[in-house]
């Protein structure tokens, strides 16, 4: 009886384990043949926009609209920083441009005067020329009474000194005319000079009322509020990181395939996603992209395989791939998510 058992079971035993060998055997020529035409990792991440809200001027935070994790919308306002100091530069900005306009006004008038001056000066030279041109006949006419012995020298000697006294009046005009004109000329430089202060203290109160508005921080997407680094009191300075955005639509999955991995992956090709927070939802995709350059060279520290310790490693290059997903999903799915995709290489 004891050797019909043992006979029995030494029968069985290679049944049993020609059966595992079949089956190994079936199993690997499986996972050969589903890796002719797939390409899968486990390496992979949701990814989505994250957009920090950065203070763009100093100042202290005395308002905050928002709690950590809130949704929000794009343009809501969710800081509010003290601008009683912004606002008083706004209106010193405001007085230098009323300022600087009402001295374009004042040097519009001195062009006035001066056009008036010059036109006086020209009515003055006329008046000179027909004074020089009598004083000229007279000269002449006396000049041939005298060689008449028509009238005394002395008659002569007034008529030509009243002759010189009426050219050197005109120089005199002339030259005070060409005073009055470059005193116009002047003015018309001086408001092109104002008007130029004019646009440059507009252009500062546009400054300060850019900055102004500045002390009111809003949303600068639809999403969720995060990551918040602010209390009320807080003095911030300009470039310093409040909170962060991370939007709630347009997620994607970013997989580090290996080098040896992408021969055959190209642009386009249908993706099977799983999401381990999700693992019941079927979610399919595309590869969308591929990333410039090796995770290793995006890093902090970049290898350097001059330095002569040199070992090869199989480097990884992220995969942008773009998800088909349902309303319910699209809004519960965070940043950092860990995921499983396989590549459908057909």
């Amino acid at each position: 009886m004891a050797e019909t058992k043992g006979s029995a079971r030494k029968k069985i035993l290679p049944i049993i384990f020609s059966a595992i060998i079949v089956g190994g055997i079936g199993y690997g020529i499986v996972e050969y043949v589903y890796s002719l035409h797939h390409v899968t990792t486990d390496d992979a991440q949701v990814d989505g926009d994250i957009s920090p809200v950065n203070a763009r001027v100093s100042g202290y935070i005395n308002k905050i609209f928002f709690s950590e994790n809130q949704p929000v919308k794009e343009g809501d306002t969710l800081v509010k920083i003290d601008d009683r100091d912004l606002q008083l530069k706004v209106e010193q900005a405001q007085a230098a441009l009323d300022n600087a306009i009402a001295n374009v006004s004042v040097v519009k008038a001195n062009i006035a005067s001066a056009q008036a001056n010059v036109s006086t000066a020209q009515s003055n030279i006329e008046q000179q020329k027909v004074k020089v041109w009598k004083a000229t006949q007279d000269f002449n006419r006396y000049q041939s009474l005298l060689a008449d012995k028509s009238i005394t020298q002395s008659q002569f000697d007034a008529v030509r000194a009243d002759k010189e006294s009426a050219e050197s009046a005109l120089e005199s005009t002339q030259r005070q005319s060409e005073a009055t004109r470059a005193l116009m000329s002047a003015a018309q430089q001086q408001v092109a000079v104002a008007e130029s202060q004019v646009k440059s203290k507009q252009a500062d109160l546009d400054y300060a009322t850019l900055q102004l508005s500045y002390s009111v921080i809003t949303s600068p997407a639809t999403g969720v509020a995060a990551k918040k680094n602010i209390q009320l009191g807080q003095l911030v300075q300009p470039g310093q990181t409040l909170f962060a955005v991370v939007t709630d639509t347009n997620s994607f999955i970013v997989a580090n395939f290996k080098e040896t991995q992408l021969e055959r992956m190209k642009e386009g090709q249908a993706v099977d996603v799983k999401i381990d927070a999700f693992p019941d939802e079927k979610i399919t995709g595309k590869v969308y992209s591929f990333s410039g350059a090796t995770g290793a060279r995006f890093s902090l520290l970049p290898p350097d395989n001059a330095t002569g310790n040199f070992v090869k490693v199989v480097q990884r290059v992220p995969v942008k791939i773009a998800m088909n997903l349902p309303k319910e999903l699209e809004s519960r799915l965070r940043p950092g998510m860990s995921a499983k995709v396989v590549v459908h290489l057909e």
